[in-house]
């Protein structure tokens, strides 16, 4: 069941909160209440009534009710004093008066059991036949909002360690960053993301000094099967993570030598300060909006500022120019170009052995640059090196469907969205899927992803372009028309001749076959 309100979408199975494309975060008592007061939206709430159905009738202080009714007037962009979407009735309680927009979920709504090739997908995907896991956000304890992206950052090393093992299937970060701030049931996680164990964990931190707890779960019985805990001071930051990493990988496989483990050890950088400035801009970075990559790229920059050997940084700050470029953002294209090309080429050479540097790197060379078959070569060293990480699978799926392999890019997307089936950046894995239909000749096909894709974020000028293509090449006519309508708001100066220089299409006849899409639709020469 979802309730959409003004531009929310409030998404009661998957426990989200949606605003567009963006995923807001808010803790499990305050989900709750917003949902208890859009599902009561005809009548006036009472004090009682909350406390009743959100706390279960438990006693709780008046302040700790009003401060979880102003996070959910936060969440949803209102303040006590607009109140336009929850009002106070005097002496009486709150009601929200916003008009819903009330959906079930369908058969149709809801993804099926199929292959991607029919352009679907599994809601429950299959256990694979190797160890399986994903590890969830680990819970801040330190009392600071503000350190959230600390807590965020330990976990995402635990990820690439774990991944690095070739035999052990794991999820994405992206995937499991969905349950962030969420109370999650572990054989519901198992179930949705198709693994067999789930690590849970928490994070404190007081002045110079942290403490990290962790626990290994059987998803299919709930069997706590290891639980530690590491203390240290911020200095030993990586250490700990390692040593969380080897003792995770210990309990499920008993056997396997600590000297693999130690192999699966890599610091990303030994700046911290340059590190945090790297995680800061990550979510930024995932959201892809305009306004969201102007915040990244400074902080992408800072961090190489702090540490100038941090590979990943440079990469990040690369594609962020690669987004500005495909979005027609940049303000002076030769100029970002060139600083885009420098960057990743810095981070190929500094992260010769960084499956995130190789990967983002290598993608911006090829949209930058134009060189493709370099950037799958970069790309599938990557998946050498981490043959778990989904931004490499999706990307390199890119870069085979823009050198003429269609099909082998869809099984590349395939392949993303099962290591990653909940990621934030799934509108670029859709668009990518869209784009190889658009060049096999499957419009309709085309379409359909391109339209999921455009769902997720308007802005995405790639999306939009292929939905006016397949539309106009379906003879769908109003439909190609209208989202060309789009395109030209979005950017202004694009045109049909544009199409060669914007992505490095390799095939004439599928250059062609775009060109004549948006000719088709009514974009000018």
């Amino acid at each position: 069941m979802q309730f959409s309100f003004e531009d929310y979408c409030l998404d009661v199975d998957r426990r989200e909160l949606r605003r567009g494309a963006e995923l807001i975060a808010i803790g499990p008592k305050v989900f709750d209440l917003l949902l208890y007061l859009v599902r009561n939206r005809e009548q006036v709430v009472t004090r009682d009534d909350l406390l009743q159905a959100v706390w279960e009738g438990r006693i709780v202080s008046e302040s700790t009710l009003t401060s979880h009714i102003n996070a959910v007037r936060r969440a949803i962009g209102d303040t006590g004093k607009e109140q336009r979407l929850i009002r106070t009735v005097a002496r009486k309680g709150i009601r929200f008066v916003g008009k819903i927009a009330e959906q079930a979920l369908t058969a149709s709504a809801v993804a099926t059991d199929a292959d991607i090739m029919d352009g679907k997908l599994a809601p429950n995907p299959a256990l694979p036949d190797s160890p399986s896991i994903a590890v969830l956000p680990f819970r801040n304890l330190s009392g600071d909002v503000e350190q959230d992206y600390f807590a965020d950052g330990i976990v995402e090393d635990v990820i690439t360690a774990l991944s690095r093992l070739r035999w052990l299937f794991v999820i994405g970060r992206n995937s499991s960053f969905t349950y962030k701030g969420k109370t999650v049931d572990e054989k519901q996680v198992g179930r949705e993301l198709g693994v067999r164990y789930v690590v849970e964990g928490s994070v404190r931190q007081s002045e110079n000094r942290i403490r990290i707890t962790g626990q290994l779960i059987d998803a299919a019985s709930g069997t706590h099967l290891w639980a530690e805990r590491f203390e240290g001071t911020l200095e030993d930051i990586f250490e700990l993570q390692d040593q969380i990493a080897t003792s995770i990988v210990g309990a499920i496989a008993s056997q396997l030598e600590r000297a693999e483990i130690e192999r699966a050890r890599r610091k990303p950088t030994g700046s911290l300060s340059a590190y945090d400035n790297y995680l800061r801009a990550m979510p930024h970075l995932h959201r892809g909006t305009r306004e969201a990559i102007e915040q990244a790229l400074p902080l992408f920059y800072k961090a190489i500022q702090l540490d100038p050997e941090f590979a990943a940084a440079h990469a990040m700050a690369a594609w962020c120019h690669f987004w500005r470029k495909v979005n027609g953002w940049m303000a002076n294209r030769a100029q970002e170009t060139v600083e885009g090309v420098r960057l990743a080429r810095l981070a190929v050479e500094l992260g010769k052995d960084d499956a995130v540097a190789l990967t983002r790197g290598g993608h911006a060379l090829a949209h930058l640059a134009g060189d493709v078959e370099g950037a799958i070569a970069l790309v599938d060293k990557a998946l050498l090196l981490n043959p778990n990480l989904a931004s490499a699978w999706f990307l390199g799926g890119f870069l085979r469907a823009e050198r003429g392999d269609a099909d082998a890019a869809i099984e590349f997307f395939a392949r993303a969205m099962r290591f990653s089936p909940l990621d934030p950046e799934m509108f670029r894995m859709q668009a990518g899927v869209a784009l190889s239909h658009l060049f096999a000749g499957r419009f309709d096909m085309a379409s359909t992803w391109a339209e999921q894709s455009f769902r997720q974020l308007p802005s995405f000028l790639l999306a939009v372009a292929i939905i006016a293509a397949s539309h106009a090449l379906a003879d769908r006519t109003e439909q190609a028309r209208i989202a060309i309508k789009h395109l030209r708001v979005l950017d202004p100066t694009f045109r049909v001749s544009s199409l060669a220089d914007w992505i490095p299409i390799r095939r004439p006849e599928h250059l062609a076959r775009f060109e004549t899409g948006l000719r088709m639709a009514g974009l000018p020469e």
